[in-house]
């Protein structure tokens, strides 16, 4: 008897854990930013600073080839893709060695919050968001 396995899982699973409102808990004082993300797993990342957005960005999960990316959009003059290096059901990594800075983007999903970091060799951002809403 000869058994089958999906060979499929987790080669495209796109990270849902991302799906809602976020609250960055860690600002600096006189800001605040906040990551959106809908079902289509199309986010919005923006920061205000009193009444003006002072940053955004569109960030996108999508499958080129059967592999997944991180785009973001509206940073550069062009997107930027940001290649699945490693994924859990909770956690993923995106690189992309070309890009100036981040050239490295992680998110975890760790006990109700989402961490995410940003980094380059030598200099690396933090940010810890709480859920507001579920999804938008």
């Amino acid at each position: 008897m000869i058994f089958s396995c999906n060979s499929n899982i987790n080669k495209t699973q796109k990270p849902t854990f991302l799906i809602g409102e976020w609250k960055r808990l860690n600002d600096k004082p006189g800001s605040q930013t906040y990551e959106m993300w809908n079902t289509n797993l199309v986010g919005m990342g923006y920061t205000m600073k009193g009444k003006k957005r002072s940053f955004q960005e569109i960030l996108s999960i999508i499958t080129i080839k059967d592999t997944l990316y991180l785009e973001v959009k509206g940073v550069n003059e062009k997107p930027t893709l940001f290649k699945f290096t490693e994924q859990t059901d909770t956690s993923f990594v995106c690189e992309n060695p070309k890009n100036e800075f981040p050239n490295r983007i992680k998110y975890i999903l760790d006990n109700k919050q989402l961490k995410a970091s940003v980094s380059a060799e030598d200099f690396r951002i933090d940010f810890i968001f709480e859920k507001t809403k579920n999804s938008f």
